[in-house]
């Protein structure tokens, strides 16, 4: 009985040393490309949805690849333009063919330009969560040297009061878990080459049996004024409406906060190589919010003074209630006609 005792502490002792060895010549543990404990939540994901949309059913798997961004696996080095945003730049609620960044991609396309945008949206983040992506996404992948980073900004920077602004761990998006022990834990795993791989296979094959997310665009596009009249205050309209000098004043801090978040993410975007473009967002009601619009106003200003490529979108988006379906993200409709607006002076910076 001892001796089978010992035998099997002997074999358990071997066989946790050959793992330690594997794990230290094949593992991440002294990699620093390796991404630790960050973008855990970003990483290799698979969700099924179901969505319900001008009567008919979409079916689709929202998948973000190995290195972060939304859809297929495809090599960092290959990859020549992303664009940047929050929820409404992600869309993971639609099939990516009624994105945004697909019905550009569509448009590039047909102009027989050869050039892709990756959707590098992430829920949730203002732009110190842009900037934080330069700091411990985009370093960690190797040759990651896109021509063009298209930032499509404002309304997550215009509903965050100006205080909780500067909070990285509220406007991140969840690229580090703000739970101490399980940002350890997600360390960890991602070293692990064992786990790398088990994580790997289990993204490319594994097909969820959880109950599909439901999404109903019918019923939320129809509910979500809770019966009020819609109304969208057009950009002529709205400087004929404010005292624009008194706005800007109102929201001096924010729009200071902001701009110099734009002015970082610029020079980020020129360290890495690429060409920065920002683009600015409305909501369902446009310009009646009075923070997105001085944010708006605001970054073009700007741009004419910096010389920066921006397209302004705010000025030019007529709105209709059929653009959106819960008063910020857009239906496929919305997100159409966003990246029709957007596409002439987006040709006429990468032509």
């Amino acid at each position: 009985m001892i001796k089978t005792i010992k035998l099997f502490l002997y074999n358990l002792i071997f066989f946790l040393i050959a793992i330690i060895i594997i794990e230290l010549i094949f593992g991440y543990w002294f990699d620093k490309n390796n991404f630790g404990p960050y973008m855990r939540e970003h990483r290799m994901k698979k969700v099924e949805y179901s969505l319900q949309y001008e009567g008919q059913t979409f079916n689709h798997t929202y998948k973000r690849n190995y290195y972060g961004f939304r859809g297929e696996d495809i090599n960092p080095k290959n990859i020549n333009a992303i664009i940047v945003g929050g929820s409404t730049t992600n869309e993971r609620y639609k099939p990516e063919k009624q994105t945004i960044t697909e019905f550009l991609n569509k448009k590039i396309s047909q102009k027989n330009i050869n050039l892709k945008i990756i959707n590098a949206g992430i829920e949730g983040q203002t732009t110190l969560g842009h900037i934080f992506n330069f700091k411990v996404w985009f370093p960690k992948l190797k040759e990651f040297e896109p021509k063009y980073i298209i930032f499509y900004i404002g309304i997550n920077d215009s509903l965050t009061p100006v205080e909780k602004l500067k909070d990285s761990k509220l406007n991140d998006g969840h690229i580090v878990n703000p739970s101490f022990k399980e940002e350890m834990g997600d360390n960890i795993k991602s070293r692990s080459i064992f786990y790398d791989l088990l994580r790997k296979t289990k993204h490319k094959y594994y097909t969820s049996d959880k109950p599909k997310v439901i999404y109903d665009f019918d019923h939320s596009a129809e509910h979500f004024l809770k019966d009020k009249k819609y109304r969208f205050l057009n950009y002529k309209d709205a400087l004929k409406l404010y005292d624009i000098d008194k706005l800007i004043k109102q929201n001096k801090e924010k729009i200071n906060y902001y701009l110099n978040n734009v002015d970082i993410l610029y020079d980020e975007t020129i360290k890495l190589g690429s060409t920065p473009i920002f683009i600015n967002q409305l909501k369902h009601d446009g310009h009646y919010n009075k923070s997105l619009f001085s944010l708006n106003y605001a970054l073009i200003e700007h741009c004419k003074k910096r010389n920066y490529k921006c397209v302004d979108l705010a000025s030019k988006l007529q709105g209709k209630k059929k653009y959106w379906w819960d008063g910020t993200h857009t239906t496929a409709k919305g997100s159409e006609i966003i990246a029709k607006l957007i596409f002439p002076e987006l040709y006429s910076f990468i032509k």
